[in-house]
């Protein structure tokens, strides 16, 4: 079989990528991420790179037009920095090119000059296989590809990415998802607004102040998405602004009355202690805020005239210390306010199961003229919220099944009504009612503004006044979803932003024992008209550049979708989120305004749960076995799909995110590394016929996200690049492929390190370089004669991992390889002496000499390895005559610690050669710390290398203006 190599099975710009992938989840406005959540998205940039790179081909595909390997490389460079390049600008590095978020975004007149050129690179690609002669202006690319690109696919649309990148390079998009939340918002991503391309549009207001042929792409769309939501907004102000009242200030904030932001509130049990039997309030914080200048706190009072006695609060702002929170350790354990009895979880649990459980307003935020105004509860605001009654609430029962979903649904909290208060549903059910009544509202004016209607729905593929009434009521719907994500009894006040916390910070609903409710009609967070400003500005912003069609499908049971596509897609990770059971957060609100319009996606009461391809044992009696067969046979089953529908000229892109945890030791006590989920996903690829031809680590997340903070999180997604494996592909023995991997794997690792993978990373990443030694072969066959299983190919895999790092440990200095071999025993702990001086003659080297060396202490028959905090704070490697690479690495990292990457990266420069070990030496370190589990100082060596690109730069910087001053000094 032969075909072009495509530029990503060569190389690709993985570091400028990678920089702008991670920058990209802090980009917020107008970014299509926020025109509705979804969990674990792929970052636009990395998708948008790879389906480039996998549509054009490597120069080295066309010997006739770059003969040399030199003309090859200059090409590949050429098309490395359209993708992206960083530049400097001051003393900062930004990317420019394809992945930039910046540089991709369109003008006045629609267009955007860098997706232009990447249109006419996979066109030219194009006409030099069908030997046609390749379009230049941009109208002719844009027709040459809509007749000859293949089309992409992604059978995992989840929230649209891959699809909606495809969209904006011009090639026609497919996605398809089994889940129906997923399925409406990649809709809404790249199927609607290509239908109203360049449309004007319909409201009254708009066509007065714009000439109608002004309008490009989907302005028109967004424009009436904003109108008929503020009608919206403004509708629900009449019928519910009386439960939202303002607050009536006192003296000292100027008196008046302002709007409240939110209010605050704790739930609240009886006492266990009989003998007081309060209602108990369940606080995590007394802090309201702690941004300097503007603290503000919580005072408890304790109300003894009344029986029970009563907790009360008032707030305090400057300085102070806020009291001591009742809540104790992890967990549902409080103490009383009243007679300090501790309530055990048994206790609170019992509470809420017997629907005992309160809440009690706690505080008032509202919004002042310089700022947030914290005020005390006055019982006026308490008995308008206590006076809600919804007249419709959401009675599906959450699934009961899964421990992972809501961890508050041990607390009786059984149907999605109860996580919202009476307020929030009113407020929520109004919206909705709302969406009915302004999609008929828009149908009659889109007539009125001259748009014909034949009756037919957006579901039908209508394109009239139905059609336009429906796809502005499915964005007006995601406001509502928007306003539920901020509006929940799961909220919480952030003391640090002064702000709200919302909903899905992470991917779990949580239990909030103190919980923040907004204001949905304020200028605030979680605000109707702020949430529809998000969606608008994602609609104006949509690329319209190619059709885009998207099914509810279920990817391991349906018909073949196309044949000859590009596919590339994000399976599910093994047993890591249930999207099903989360996404019923949503659906609820979806399915009451949009059942009518959408009928066969929102048929069922909630959102498909038995289907999902999840290996969750719940769903199969508790077991583990049942539940790892079923995703197996899933997982297979739509790659053997994907096999049949791959287009034969382009490679398939699989993105896999799933940390390797599960150690094995054989009967000899020698561990091994593997994981269920990798396996699977390796095994099913193999089976379909594919070969695994690249692997690519894209580092997509921010180390700032919640789930990364404080711990050893997994980073990257690796983008295993597949071609159909050779029919008549050889079998291999174990031996001769033990000996290819050690012919290819130590290259590829050292290219990997070079590249700056983070060591978290590396064993994820290597995967894909050792399985594509494997999967090349129709089998790999054991002694036995039986062919080797994926977990003992992992398995192997993962040893040469530690066989390479280990390897590396001989271009350490004796000192180094000494502190090495201690601090996998006893880290930076004491140690006892006789044990270090044996361990040193081994070494050839002598206890004195590391003390000289300044990496260890040792007296009183104790030594230890020298602290980072003990080491000397204006060391010069220069006027060191005895500098381990220990204690380099040790002073790098306390330096950039301290002084960032600037201060750094000055040592590195007058640590030279040296630098590039102290590297090679963090990976080591990180291994060892990643095994024993010592989390924190991992971290510390992991951030060095993830810097390393960043502290080399400036330090070439440093090293190149020190040349200058010399040379003028010697002028």
């Amino acid at each position: 079989m032969s075909y072009r190599k495509k530029l990503i099975e060569v190389s690709m710009p993985l570091e400028a990528i990678n920089q702008e992938s991670a920058r990209e989840k802090s980009i917020r406005h107008g970014h299509p991420s926020t025109l509705h959540l979804w969990w674990a998205r792929r970052p636009l940039a990395t998708c948008r790179a790879v389906l480039f790179a996998s549509l054009v081909d490597d120069p080295s595909a066309h010997p006739d037009k770059f003969p040399t390997e030199e003309e090859q490389q200059v090409e590949r460079q050429r098309l490395h920095d359209l993708i992206s390049k960083i530049e400097t600008v001051g003393n900062k590095q930004v990317v420019r090119g394809l992945v930039s978020w910046d540089d991709i975004q369109v003008d006045e007149y629609g267009t955007s000059p860098i997706i232009e050129a990447a249109q006419k690179e996979i066109a030219r690609c194009l006409a030099w296989e069908n030997n046609h002669k390749p379009p230049t202006e941009p109208e002719a690319v844009r027709k040459y590809l809509q007749q000859y690109a293949p089309p992409v696919y992604d059978p995992f649309c989840g929230g649209g990415s891959i699809p909606l990148e495809a969209q904006r390079l011009g090639i026609e998009a497919h996605g398809s998802d089994l889940n129906p939340v997923a399925v409406l918002i990649t809709k809404a991503l790249i199927e609607i607004p290509p239908k109203f391309k360049d449309q004007p549009p319909i409201n009254p207001e708009a066509r007065k102040t714009k000439d109608i042929n002004q309008w490009r792409g989907a302005q028109g769309l967004a424009e009436d998405v904003r109108y008929y939501g503020k009608w919206m907004r403004d509708e629900a102000q009449k019928r519910i602004g009386h439960l939202y009242p303002k607050v009536e200030l006192p003296k000292e904030h100027g008196s008046g009355k302002a709007t409240v932001i939110a209010w605050l509130w704790a739930r609240t049990v009886k006492c266990p202690n009989p003998a007081c039997g309060c209602q108990m309030p369940l606080v995590s914080s007394f802090n309201l805020s702690t941004k300097k200048g503007k603290e503000a706190w919580i005072e408890p009072v304790i109300d003894h005239s009344q029986q029970p006695p009563i907790v009360n609060f008032e707030v305090k702002t400057g300085t102070g210390t806020p009291p001591e929170p009742p809540k104790i350790g992890r967990g549902a354990k409080f103490r009383c306010l009243v007679c300090n009895q501790v309530a055990n979880e048994k206790d609170i649990r019992g509470e809420f199961l017997a629907k005992r459980n309160n809440a009690q307003l706690m505080a008032i935020v509202a919004e002042g003229e310089k700022g947030r105004i914290y005020l005390p509860p006055s019982e006026k605001q308490l008995a308008i919220a206590m006076s809600a009654k919804p007249d419709w609430k959401p009675e599906e029962e959450m699934n009961q099944e899964t421990s992972n979903l809501v961890s508050g649904r041990g607390y009786g909290i059984t149907h999605w009504h109860e996580i919202f208060t009476s307020r929030q549903l009113v407020a929520l059910t109004t919206f909705s009612d709302l969406v009915k009544e302004v999609r008929e509202k828009i149908k009659q004016d889109a007539v009125a503004a001259g748009m014909t209607d034949d009756n037919s729905s957006l579901n039908e593929g209508g394109i009239g006044a139905t059609a336009y009434a429906d796809a502005i009521a499915t964005y007006l719907v995601f406001a509502v979803d928007k306003v539920a994500d901020y509006c929940s009894s799961t909220c919480s006040w952030n003391i640090g932003r002064d702000g709200l916390r919302n909903t899905f910070a992470r991917q779990a609903i949580p239990m909030t024992w103190d919980y923040a409710e907004a204001n949905p009609l304020s200028d605030s967070t979680g605000n109707i008209l702020g949430a529809l400003d998000w969606i608008a500005t994602v609609i104006e912003q949509s690329s319209c550049n190619a059709n885009g069609i998207v099914k509810q499908i279920d990817a391991t049971t349906s018909e073949i979708y196309r044949e000859s596509i590009v596919v590339s897609t994000d399976p599910p990770y093994y047993d890591n989120i249930g999207y099903a059971d989360l996404s019923d957060f949503f659906y609820v609100w979806l399915r009451r305004s949009l059942s009518s319009i959408y009928p066969d996606l929102f048929s069922t009461l909630l959102v498909p749960k038995e289907p999902e391809l999840v290996a969750t044992s719940y769903r199969f009696g508790g077991s583990k076995q049942k539940a790892k067969e079923f995703f197996e046979q899933g997982l297979n089953k739509a790659f053997e799909r994907m096999r049949k529908m791959a287009s034969e000229k382009y490679p398939l892109t699989i993105y896999y995110a799933f940390k390797q945890t599960e150690t094995e030791t054989d009967d000899n006590g020698s561990s091994s590394t593997s994981s269920t989920g990798w396996e699977t996903m390796l095994e099913g690829l193999i089976k379909a016929g594919f070969s695994i031809t690249g692997t690519l680590p894209m580092r997509t997340e921010r180390s700032s996200r919640t789930i990364a903070t404080d711990t050893n999180a997994l980073a990257s997604s690796i983008a295993l690049v597949c071609r159909p494996r050779l029919d008549d592909a050889p079998s291999a023995t174990r031996r001769q492929f033990l000996k290819q991997l050690q012919t290819e794997f130590p290259i590829d690792l050292k290219n990997l390190q070079q590249g700056n993978i983070a060591p978290v990373d590396l064993a994820q990443a290597s995967i894909g370089l050792g399985m594509s030694v494997f999967s090349r072969y129709s089998q790999v066959l054991e002694a036995d004669g039986n062919p080797m299983r994926v977990r003992t190919a992992l398995q192997i895999i993962n040893s040469y991992i530690d066989e390479f790092l280990n390897e590396q440990e001989g271009e350490f200095d004796p000192d180094t390889r000494w502190a090495l071999t201690w601090f996998e025993q006893y880290q930076f702990e004491d140690g006892q002496y006789g044990d270090a001086e044996t361990l040193s003659k081994a070494k050839n080297i002598s206890i004195n000499g590391l003390k000289d060396a300044g990496i260890l202490v040792a007296k009183h028959g104790k030594a230890r390895l020298l602290k980072r905090e003990e080491l000397p704070k204006s060391w010069n490697p220069a006027d060191d005559n005895r500098t381990p690479d220990w204690e380099a690495t040790q002073h790098l990292i306390q330096t950039l610690d301290k002084q960032g990457e600037t201060g750094a990266a000055k040592l590195l420069a007058q640590l030279g050669d040296k630098g590039e070990v102290c590297r090679d030496l963090a990976y080591r370190l990180y291994v060892i710390c990643d095994r024993q589990g010592w989390t924190q100082e991992a971290i510390s060596y992991n951030s060095l290398v993830t810097s390393w690109s960043e502290i080399s730069r400036l330090s070439a910087m440093e090293q190149q203006s020190e040349k200058m001053v010399q040379g003028e000094l010697e002028v």
